[in-house]
């Protein structure tokens, strides 16, 4: 499990940028045009929670999360879910935080 401390490692650290972006993505708080849901979402996600699990807690459909998601990784620059999380938790977000 080295790998994989080390890994965390460099993904906390908040200077980490991704390689062949453009400008490395550090948010001090939730960027202003995210709709109060996707913060939601965004908070879910980065506790690890599944889409069906997201669906759960927030009282609505899957498909509506996937819909939450996709705008999320649109309006944040990033490619995947891992992305997304690690972006929240560029925002200063800490696992289970979510409301």
């Amino acid at each position: 499990m080295v790998f994989g401390t080390a890994l965390h490692e460099i993904l906390d650290r908040p200077e980490y940028d991704y390689p062949g972006q453009d400008e490395p993505r550090r948010y001090e708080s939730p960027p202003p045009h995210l709709t109060p849901t996707q913060i939601k979402v965004l908070r879910c996600v980065h506790s690890g929670l599944l889409n069906k699990q997201i669906a759960y807690e927030l009282g609505m459909a899957e498909a509506t999360v996937k819909v939450h998601m996709t705008a999320l990784m649109r309006k944040l620059n990033v490619r995947n879910r891992t992305q997304v999380a690690v972006a929240a938790g560029n925002m200063g977000w800490r696992s289970g935080s979510a409301d």
